[in-house]
């Protein structure tokens, strides 16, 4: 069952509702333009807060969905997790769009959610105090994510390893944004 929920995970992951939000309403492909990446972030650049809430939306239930029928089928919490974290790989590295996808901030907190809400709430709090302050999407996802580890630690054990793992990957994939933000480059809002 885990195994078979992982690659389903990764699936349901890998669809970008950037990318075919973008195809359905004539906008580019958000991994041409704006920032070139496949998220909430680009879309509002892009095409809207509209489209960009559907993309936020849509990517949270990605992270949310299969965690929570992971839960439902009787896996333990650390399968969730890595479930979970299937599913932000396929945001990622999505099979249908050439492996080239978001960096897995909005899937993550769907994934938090199922996992521990807690956590997810800890995690928004400070991700949208941290946008409110900066006016810097990258800044608050790099600042939200790791806050969440501490609390894992101490009240969910078992998922701070995926959790972990997944913290690792999101500041990965935000090495650009460590970049422009240390040369004072970064994209504001």
């Amino acid at each position: 069952m885990f195994w078979l929920l992982a690659i389903l995970a990764y699936l349901l992951g890998s669809l970008s509702f950037a990318i075919l939000l973008s195809r359905l309403t004539g906008h580019p492909d958000p991994r041409m333009s704006g920032s070139g990446n496949a998220g909430a972030t680009n879309m509002l650049r892009l095409a809207g807060k509209k489209l960009a809430v559907l993309t936020l939306l849509g990517d949270l239930c990605k992270g949310l969905l299969p965690v929570l029928i992971a839960s439902l089928a009787g896996l333990s919490l650390q399968q969730q997790a890595w479930i979970g974290l299937c599913a932000v790989l396929g945001h990622l590295f999505p099979v249908y769009f050439r492996f080239r996808g978001g960096k897995g901030v909005a899937t993550a907190a769907g994934m938090l959610l199922g996992l521990y809400p807690p956590a997810a709430l800890l995690a928004i709090a400070a991700w949208l105090l941290t946008f409110y302050l900066t006016r810097t999407s990258s800044l608050a996802a790099l600042i939200a994510t790791p806050l969440t580890l501490p609390l894992l630690a101490w009240q969910e054990p078992e998922a701070l390893l995926p959790m972990s793992v997944l913290t690792l990957l999101i500041v990965w994939r935000h090495r650009g944004n460590l970049r422009d933000l240390f040369a004072g480059r970064e994209r504001h809002f």
